[in-house]
């Protein structure tokens, strides 16, 4: 059963990878003359989810956060070579608020449910 949980960690980290690469790139969408920041619509809605389910695959802080911990390496990588996926613009920083933001609320939410579930943090007089 642990080989399945690790290779279901595995494909959400590919995953996260995939999509930061795949959000810098749809980035600096125009339509006409009007930006269309179509990676940060894109990664408020697969980071939370990346990291509920690494951390419904191992009940650890470090497993659920480490979709993020992938995405921000991917994107500094990428966004940081010869050819600049990550430009400084104010749809580059709209994206890295967005992802980050998303899925520190995400880890957030597990780390309270993870301290209800344990009795962390109750009152006990």
């Amino acid at each position: 059963m642990t080989g399945v949980r690790t290779a279901t960690l595995v494909v959400v980290l590919v995953a996260s990878a995939l999509l930061a690469a795949l959000e810098l790139m749809l980035q600096p969408l125009y339509v006409g003359a009007w930006p269309a920041p179509v990676g940060t619509v894109i990664a408020l809605m697969s980071m939370p989810w990346l990291v509920r389910t690494a951390a419904g695959t191992f009940p650890s802080v470090l497993a659920a956060g480490s979709p993020i911990i992938v995405w921000v390496v991917v994107v500094l990588v990428l966004g940081s070579g010869s050819d600049v996926l990550l430009p400084a613009t104010w749809q580059s920083l709209l994206l890295a608020l967005a992802a980050l933001g998303a899925g520190l609320y995400a880890l957030r939410g597990v780390v309270m449910a993870q301290g209800r579930s344990t009795g962390a943090g109750s009152a006990h007089g």
